[in-house]
């Protein structure tokens, strides 16, 4: 098992005046990456930034490989429509541990 950095930005469907928890499909979204946690697919994520409902969103995850870390985000309602994947990168942990898969 590795640590991948997969990083989101904004997508087609993306409304820069709306909150980011009140989008549509928001519950759906929220619905689907908890069940990453409860996996232990996901480790952490959130929004990078001052501002959450702007700036792009940042999750580390735990998986095989580079195309397994993208991969686990295809069933999320968000994924490619307000949010896209900007870029998955291996992540070499050398200090501390991340947390416990739930």
């Amino acid at each position: 098992m590795a640590y991948f950095v997969v990083t989101f930005g904004r997508g087609p469907r993306w409304s820069p005046d709306c909150p980011r928890r009140a989008r549509d499909g928001w519950d759906e979204h929220a619905a689907f990456m908890d069940g990453l946690v409860r996996r232990g697919v996901v480790l952490l994520g959130g929004p990078l930034g001052d501002d959450v409902d702007e700036g792009p969103a940042l999750v580390l995850v735990a998986a095989d490989d580079a195309q397994a870390a993208a991969s686990a985000f295809r069933g999320d309602p968000w994924h490619g429509t307000v949010l896209v994947t900007e870029r998955v990168t291996r992540w070499t942990l050398w200090l501390g541990e991340p947390p416990a898969p739930a």
